[in-house]
């Protein structure tokens, strides 16, 4: 999945496939003359993943950041909302974390950032959900890195930007966007959608929703799982793909001690934590 979609002239080459065997050349920094042209004119999608890493390198709460730095957009081709970061149209829509110095929270950049000039395709085989994937170059007119003489295997490419938690845990939203597709008798409306938002996106309020409703005291979940959600914020949004497998499309992922119309997880009993994505 490529999430960088630029206003410039550029070709997606997915004709080409690369096995993470395969090689590419390609080199970027300040001694290439394109240095961060790639961080301006383009729409970047951030995952869920992307907005815990920012917030926390931001030290401000997953909301605060959405307030700040994302652009909500509802309409999708999967179905289910997307965000996007907010450009500075004072500076030619360009990233508001990239300086002349190039990305000031480089650490913590999102995968799309990462993975450039690299996209990836994953998919899931139907008949015993082995993951199958592929990758491709993206190749834009202003881009200088090509003509620098550094080849990669794309394997190492991935393992230098540190790709690996990233597609993980895209992975499981992606297999969100896949049950929807397969679930056609399920209907999906405006409180499920801010729910979906809520789980993935706001981990603060997601948090809150866990271990501040009686969430806990509905479900049958280990203690040590409930100490690692305590304690670590990507376990929770793993955690939050789980239940929204469970509360979307009921798959039996959770076991519910008792059941009742004031289940957590039910789109009634979680309305008021989603209500507002903030």
């Amino acid at each position: 999945m490529h999430n960088n979609t630029s206003e410039k002239s550029s070709a997606i080459d997915i004709d080409s496939r690369l096995s993470l065997d395969d090689t590419f050349s390609f080199a970027c920094g300040p001694h290439v003359t394109c240095f961060t042209e790639c961080c301006g004119k383009l729409e970047l999608l951030l995952t869920p993943y992307d907005v815990l890493r920012l917030s926390k390198r931001m030290g401000i709460s997953s909301g605060d950041f959405l307030d700040e730095y994302g652009v909500i957009r509802w309409k999708t081709g999967h179905g289910f909302p997307e965000v996007l970061m907010k450009m500075d149209p004072a500076t030619d829509k360009r990233c508001p974390f990239v300086t002349l110095q190039g990305c000031s929270v480089y650490e913590d950049r999102p995968g799309a950032c990462r993975i450039y000039p690299l996209g990836r395709a994953a998919t899931s085989r139907a008949f015993d959900g082995s993951r199958r994937e592929f990758y491709f170059t993206v190749r834009e007119d202003h881009c200088r890195g090509f003509e620098q003489q550094r080849e990669w295997k794309v394997r190492e490419w991935l393992a230098d930007q540190g790709m690996e938690e990233y597609n993980r845990l895209n992975d499981l939203l992606m297999e969100l966007y896949v049950l929807k597709t397969r679930s056609a008798g399920i209907e999906l409306g405006a409180q499920h959608m801010q729910m979906f938002l809520m789980a993935c996106y706001n981990t603060d309020r997601f948090r809150d929703f866990i271990f501040k409703s009686a969430f806990l005291n509905k479900f049958d979940i280990d203690e040590e799982v409930i100490a690692a959600l305590r304690q670590n914020d990507t376990n929770l949004l793993e955690f939050a793909f789980k239940w929204l497998r469970f509360a979307l499309f009921h798959e039996p992922v959770l076991t519910p001690k008792a059941k009742g119309p004031n289940l957590p997880g039910s789109a009634d009993a979680s309305s008021r934590s989603a209500k507002r994505v903030r």
